[in-house]
């Protein structure tokens, strides 16, 4: 298969909001990928580029490599083998020179690609490839493919920790029920929706349910067999030798082979949590740095028995058995609202993000974020000043899409940027401030539009964060648009000093 029926595939996933038409245009690239070749390492890459990622961990490549292109080709002439072979010569070059090796490589490539390939390839090298095809839709595209039930696919994902080894079996005809849970080899963890609300979110789960505090930090799933414990990251990277307490931990249950979930937090001496910063800080350390301590929520699999298919509530009965209360994250059965309403109070209190409410009688579940688990976070909000806005990509081709947001800075009368979002724009409002936007413009550059500093918007956000990224020092955290505030000036915008204080707090 051409490179460029990838592409193509993904522009045009890019450009539709629908699930379903999602799910059919990447199940038919599938489908004929498979068609094309029955080469189990090109149907991983195929896979993998369609999911937005590569089949490699590591390529060298870095941002400062993809800034300058070549011309873009006219005629597609890449095959899917060819780019994952030149990919994958990228991550075997070492020792002096490779970095000027690696960069003739990487023009070569863009060279032979179209401008919708080199899109894509730019997109997948620098880990930034925006088309909403998500783990659960990739799932649910290889089982249509495959012409297999979701539910299997999805069982083998939960199980393989690996959409690219699922889609090769299943587009080879080979057997989904092959894939068993075992003992160090990490799992696609199971993850939440979000909700507005507490009432929102029990409104989903229902009652009896559970409400987990809602830790800011690495998700981490460990397994021990003996005296062999590893513990990998959500993205299942390895990061055993980089959390010796979580190792620490487990060594200590009384069992013989187990599989957790949970979160690595970093404490701080009056025992409230640090910022998400500071704890990945210390996780990337590997110099007997202060530790990130393990806080653990669920157990897979206990001493020969697992336990996926059980209930929540079997679950946890199993996990207090085993871990002791000092590495369990703290978690109250709700069986009316107001328990739900008590916890969230506590949840803040204590420091922590908000909560996950849990369904008490649900299965453990992967890829899709449906409604057994549901996050509630607490909403800050503040008024900023649009300081310049890209042009979008593919559905969003042709409207200003993702905005500069700046604070007011009341000792020099200017702004300072927080960073950026495209989050939150309806249809209506990416052509509303597309207009606007324009009419404001001091420069129109290429890709970047600068506008005068006039217009406020409402934005909400989870927090605040350290950043030398930008110059005050601070950027906002899962930024999305409320709403334009025509009503406001800029001189009515919040403050630089309100933001540090927010994140100072």
């Amino acid at each position: 298969m051409l490179f460029a029926d990838i592409a193509a595939t993904s522009a045009a996933v890019a450009a539709t909001s629908s699930r379903r038409t999602k799910t059919a245009l990447l199940a038919d690239c599938l489908r004929r990928l498979a068609a094309d070749t029955r080469d189990p390492r090109v149907l991983r890459a195929g896979a993998a580029y369609l999911a937005g990622d590569l089949r490699q961990r590591n390529t060298g490549v870095g941002w400062a490599s993809l800034r300058e292109r070549p011309p873009a080709a006219d005629t597609p002439t890449l095959r899917v083998d060819d780019v994952d072979t030149r990919i994958a010569g990228f991550a075997d070059l070492t020792g002096p020179g490779s970095q000027v090796e690696r960069r003739r490589r990487l023009h070569d490539l863009l060279a032979a690609a179209t401008a919708d390939e080199q899109r894509v390839l730019v997109g997948l090298l620098s880990g930034e490839l925006r088309q909403g095809a998500q783990l659960g839709l990739l799932a649910d595209a290889v089982a249509a493919a495959a012409g297999v039930p979701p539910a299997q696919v999805r069982r083998a994902l939960l199980l393989a920790g690996d959409l690219k080894e699922v889609a090769a079996v299943a587009l080879t005809g080979g057997d989904l029920t092959a894939f068993s849970l075992n003992v160090g080899r990490p799992l696609a963890p199971m993850l939440a929706s979000s909700a507005p609300d507490v009432a929102g979110a029990l409104e989903a789960t229902g009652m009896p349910a559970y409400a987990d505090e809602k830790l800011d930090g690495i998700r981490i799933q460990v397994h021990r067999s003996g005296d062999a414990v590893s513990v990998w990251s959500r993205s299942l990277d390895d990061i055993t030798a980089r959390v010796p307490a979580v190792v620490e931990a487990v060594h200590a249950m009384p069992v013989e082979t187990v599989v957790l979930d949970g979160e690595a937090l970093g404490v701080g001496p009056d025992g409230r949590p640090l910022p998400f910063q500071e704890t990945a800080a210390r996780a990337a350390r590997r110099d007997g740095a202060p530790l990130v301590r393990p806080y653990f929520f669920d157990v897979l699999h206990l001493d020969g028995g697992d336990l996926l298919d059980a209930p929540l509530t079997d679950r946890w009965t199993a996990l207090t058995g085993v871990a002791p209360a000092d590495v369990l994250v703290a978690r109250t059965r709700v069986t009316e609202p107001g328990h739900a309403d008590t916890a969230w109070t506590a949840a803040l209190a204590a420091g922590q993000e908000g909560l996950v409410i849990k369904a008490a009688a649900a299965p453990y579940d992967v890829g899709r974020r449906g409604a057994a688990w549901v996050k509630v976070k607490p909403r800050h909000t503040l008024d900023l000043v649009v300081l310049a806005v890209e042009w979008g990509s593919g559905r969003r081709k042709g409207w200003l899409s993702n905005l500069h947001l700046g604070a007011r800075d009341p000792r020099t009368g200017g702004f300072v940027m927080l960073g950026k979002t495209f989050k939150g724009l309806t249809d209506e409002l990416l052509r509303w401030q597309t207009e606007r936007l324009l009419a404001l413009a001091v420069d129109k550059g290429e890709w970047v539009v600068t506008v005068r500093p006039e217009l406020v918007v409402e934005i909400a956000f989870d927090g605040v964060q350290t950043s030398p990224r930008y110059p005050g020092g601070v950027a906002l955290r899962f930024a999305r648009v409320l709403r334009y505030r025509e009503d406001k000036s800029a001189a009515d915008a919040d403050t630089i000093d309100t933001v540090r204080a927010i994140h100072h707090a």
